[in-house]
């Protein structure tokens, strides 16, 4: 892992393989690692590029005058503007997706192309919105993730039989979790409200004039299917593919079918 300093902090990136590059968004909860299954095939003919989330990973926690997903898409600019990258392309999977879109509206003329994975660009819907805050909010006045939460929010990131499936991946994840505490805990939950408190971004992706592909895990629960099919409606041109037997992580689910779907889709848009 590199690292950039922004506003005396600390952002942690991966920058792996030549040629052009492209940009990967990960989840939130998550880190640089959930991409290795793409960046260790898209790496032989793209530049990866794969910065972690303020609080995230190797990250610092986020600067105090970071106050939404906007001003991360600011700080992703400025790294690459720091590593001399002008031009391209970007992966997002869920919060990736939503900062992703972000910087298409801050330098449209730089983005050459744009995955949505298993995210949303409109605001949070009024029922979940209420339920994450009130999770965050116990999360930073525990400083931890409590048990029952956990209970939660670890199956919400995978298919219905992934304990099944990948065991291996769910037991991972749920330790990462069970781990978190003190001021790492408070400052994950900060992170959270600029995820769940985004701006509407669907007026603004009606303009995008680029190549976009959307990708839904169609058992995806915290972002359903219907969202993505409500951004397709919306992205003039945007192709749209369901991945089966998959949720909200559908590229650790999924990875070969997701790894053909984006060799597919570049070695169309980046030819």
């Amino acid at each position: 892992m590199k690292k950039f300093t922004i506003d005396d902090r600390q952002m942690s990136y991966l920058d792996q393989g030549q040629g052009p590059v492209i940009v990967f968004g990960h989840s939130y909860l998550w880190d640089s690692e959930m991409w290795a299954p793409q960046i260790k095939l898209l790496s032989q003919y793209y530049r990866c590029i794969v910065p972690e989330f303020w609080a995230h990973g190797e990250s610092d926690y986020a600067p105090e005058n970071t106050q939404s997903l906007k001003d991360y898409a600011v700080h992703v600019l400025a790294l690459l503007d720091h590593l001399k990258v002008e031009a391209f392309s970007i992966v997002g999977l869920s919060v990736g997706g939503m900062w992703g879109a972000e910087v298409v509206t801050l330098a449209p003329q730089r983005v050459k192309s744009l995955v949505l994975m298993d995210t949303f660009l409109g605001l949070e819907p009024e029922v979940t919105h209420k339920k994450y805050f009130t999770m965050l909010d116990a999360i930073s006045n525990a400083q931890m993730v409590p048990e029952p939460i956990l209970e939660t929010v670890v199956p919400m990131f995978f298919a219905k039989d992934a304990k099944q499936n990948s065991p291996e991946l769910v037991a991972q994840f749920h330790q990462k979790l069970s781990s978190v505490n003190g001021q790492d805990a408070v400052e994950i939950a900060r992170i959270g409200r600029m995820v769940f408190g985004r701006r509407d971004l669907m007026e603004e992706v009606e303009k995008f004039a680029l190549p976009v592909l959307i990708a839904v895990g169609l058992e995806d629960i915290p972002r359903s299917p219907l969202e993505s099919y409500l951004m397709h409606d919306s992205i003039t041109g945007s192709e749209l593919v369901h991945i089966g037997s998959a949720g909200h992580i559908s590229n650790l689910e999924q990875p070969d079918m997701v790894n053909t779907m984006l060799t597919d889709f570049f070695a169309k848009v980046l030819s």
